[in-house]
C-alpha cells in the first residue's frame, strides 16, 4: 500500500520541475537584464573618453528619421 504513496508522490514531485508557466517572462526579464548589463558596460568603458552615449543615439536617429523615403545609398 506505501508504493502506491510513494509512487504518486515521485510522479507529483516530477511534474513539478516539468511546468512551463511563466518562462516566457523569465526569458524577458533575462534578456533586457542582459541588455542593461551590456549599456552599462558600454556606458562605463566609454566614459572619460570622447565618447557621448546619448548624442551618439540621437544623431543616429535623426539620421534613421531622416533617410524614410530618400532612395538607397549606393
Amino acid at each position: 500500500m506505501p508504493y502506491h504513496l510513494f509512487a504518486r508522490l515521485h510522479a507529483t514531485a516530477l511534474d513539478l520541475g516539468r511546468d512551463a508557466r511563466g518562462q516566457g517572462t523569465v526569458e524577458y526579464v533575462a534578456l533586457i537584464l542582459l541588455l542593461a548589463l551590456v549599456f552599462a558596460a558600454v556606458v562605463k568603458f566609454g566614459a572619460g573618453k570622447d565618447f557621448d552615449i546619448g548624442k551618439t543615439i540621437v544623431d543616429k536617429l535623426k539620421d534613421a528619421i531622416d533617410g524614410v523615403g530618400d532612395a538607397p545609398k549606393k
